[in-house]
C-alpha cells in the first residue's frame, strides 16, 4: 500500500544522479555478460594501493584500532595533513584547521552545509565535476555556472568572474587540475581569480585532490598562498584517493581556518561520526611514508596522456585543451555530432550511449559536465586498454553506425 507521508523531498526532486558512476555500473554489467568493455569512463587509478600503504592498514587492524575515532579524525592524521600542506606549499597550518573526512566529496558537502544559507550562489566554472552543483544544491545553495571555451584551456576569466557576480554571490569554487579536463591553472591565472575573490568579499573552495598530478614539471600552487589574506576565506580540500591510489579507502579532508573547521567537525559528528579507523592509519602511512610511488604513478600517467592525446589529436574534427595534470581528456566531438545527428547520435549522451552499445568503450558525456558536444575519457587505465579504446573511438568518429566485430 503507498503512503502518501513519504513522497520525496523537493531537494531530491532537483538531484541528479552521478553520471559517471551510472556509466561505469552500465559498463560493468556489459562486462558480467560477457562482452569487452573497455572502460574509460571512471576517474580512478588503476594500480594498487602502495604495500606499505596496506601494510599499515594490516598494522593498525593487528593493533585493535577498530573502534570510534574523533570526529574530525585521529590526532595523528590530522598532524600529518598539516605538516604535509606545509612542508609542500609554505603556508603554514595546524592540526586543528585539518577535519578528516569519508573522502573528499563528503568533505566538499560539509563546507557547502556549513557555510552556505538558502539562495547563496556559489560561482562554478564549466566544466565541472558532476558533483559540485548538485552538492551545492542539496546545501540550499544555487550553482552559477560560467561557461568556459577550449579556445581558453576551458579557465575562467577574472572578467567572466566579475560579470557573474550578484549581491547574493557567496563563494567561488575552483579545481585545478581540473576533472574533467585536465588542465592546470597557472600561478598568475590563479590570482587574478584571488584578485576578484578578495575585491567581492567571497568564500573560495579549493579542489586540490590531483595537485600532486602535474605533468611537464609545471607547478600547481595551493590557492591560499597566492595572495595575503586568502587563507582566513579559503578551504582546501584534498585526500588520499588519487595521489595514492586509495579511491575505496574513503579518506578526505579540508584545510580551513580553525571556527570553521571546528563547525564541520561538529557537522560531522551528528552526520557520520568518524572516518574508517582503519582508512586513517593507512592514510597516516601515505603522508609520512615513502612517496617514491607517487612519482611513479604520477610519471605513468604523463606518458599516457602524451599517447592519448597524440592519437586523439590526430582523429579529424576531434578538439581537446592542453592536459597538464589529472588523468582525463576532455575533447570536443562537436563535428561528430553534426554528422550523426540524423542518426539519432546528436547529444554527448546519445553519442556515449551509441559508442558503448557498438564499440564497447564507455566514456562519459560531457553534458554531465556542464558542456555539452564534449566526452570525458579517463586515462587511467593500461596502455593496451587505452590503445584499444583509441582504436574503437576512432572507428565510431569514422562510423557510428558501425559495429565491433
Amino acid at each position: 500500500m503507498e503512503s502518501s507521508s513519504l513522497h520525496l523531498a523537493r531537494r531530491m526532486a532537483a538531484l541528479e544522479p552521478s553520471a559517471t558512476l551510472a556509466m561505469a555500473a552500465r559498463a560493468g554489467a556489459m562486462k558480467a555478460a560477457g562482452l569487452d568493455v573497455v572502460d574509460l569512463s571512471v576517474g580512478e587509478p588503476d594500480f594498487p594501493t602502495p604495500e606499505h600503504i596496506c601494510r599499515a592498514a594490516e598494522e593498525a587492524i593487528r593493533a585493535g584500532f577498530t573502534k570510534y575515532t574523533p570526529a574530525a579524525g585521529i590526532p595523528a592524521l590530522r598532524k600529518a595533513v598539516a605538516e604535509d600542506y606545509t612542508r609542500r606549499t609554505g603556508l603554514a597550518v595546524t592540526p586543528a584547521q585539518v577535519v578528516v573526512s569519508n573522502g573528499a566529496k563528503h568533505a566538499l558537502h560539509n563546507v557547502f552545509t556549513a557555510v552556505l544559507d538558502e539562495g547563496d550562489e556559489v560561482v562554478v566554472p564549466a566544466p565541472f565535476w558532476v558533483s559540485y552543483a548538485e552538492l551545492v544544491k542539496l546545501a540550499g545553495g544555487r550553482p552559477v555556472l560560467i561557461e568556459t571555451s577550449i579556445e581558453d584551456n576551458f579557465k575562467l576569466r577574472p572578467e567572466a568572474l566579475r560579470a557573474a557576480l550578484t549581491p547574493r554571490t557567496r563563494m567561488l569554487l575552483v579545481c585545478s587540475p581540473s576533472n574533467p579536463t585536465g588542465v592546470v591553472y597557472r600561478p598568475d591565472e590563479l590570482a587574478a581569480l584571488a584578485d576578484v575573490a578578495l575585491e567581492a568579499d567571497l568564500a573560495v573552495v579549493a579542489d586540490e585532490i590531483y595537485d600532486q598530478l602535474v605533468f611537464d614539471g609545471r607547478t600547481s600552487p595551493s590557492f591560499p598562498t597566492l595572495r595575503p589574506g586568502l587563507e582566513s576565506r579559503t578551504v582546501v580540500v584534498a585526500g588520499v584517493s588519487k595521489t595514492y591510489s586509495m579511491t575505496g579507502w574513503r579518506i578526505g579532508w579540508t584545510i580551513a581556518p580553525e571556527p570553521l573547521s571546528k563547525a564541520i567537525g561538529n557537522l560531522q559528528s551528528q552526520e557520520t561520526s568518524n572516518p574508517s579507523s582503519i582508512g586513517q592509519h593507512a592514510a597516516v602511512a601515505a603522508l609520512t611514508g615513502p612517496q617514491e610511488c607517487v612519482t611513479a604513478m604520477r610519471d605513468a600517467f604523463q606518458k599516457r596522456r602524451d599517447l592519448v592525446a597524440g592519437r586523439l589529436r590526430s582523429m579529424p574534427g576531434v578538439r581537446l585543451p592542453d592536459i597538464g595534470g589529472a588523468f582525463y581528456a576532455f575533447f570536443d566531438i562537436s563535428p561528430a555530432l553534426e554528422r550523426s545527428r540524423s542518426a539519432g547520435l546528436g547529444s554527448s549522451l546519445q553519442w556515449c550511449a551509441g559508442l558503448l552499445e557498438r564499440q564497447q568503450v564507455a566514456l562519459v558525456a560531457g553534458s554531465a559536465f556542464g558542456a555539452e558536444g564534449h566526452v570525458r575519457m579517463s586515462f587511467a587505465a593500461s596502455d593496451d586498454d587505452l590503445n584499444r579504446g583509441l582504436d574503437r573511438i576512432a572507428a565510431f568518429l569514422a562510423d557510428p553506425a558501425a559495429s565491433r566485430t
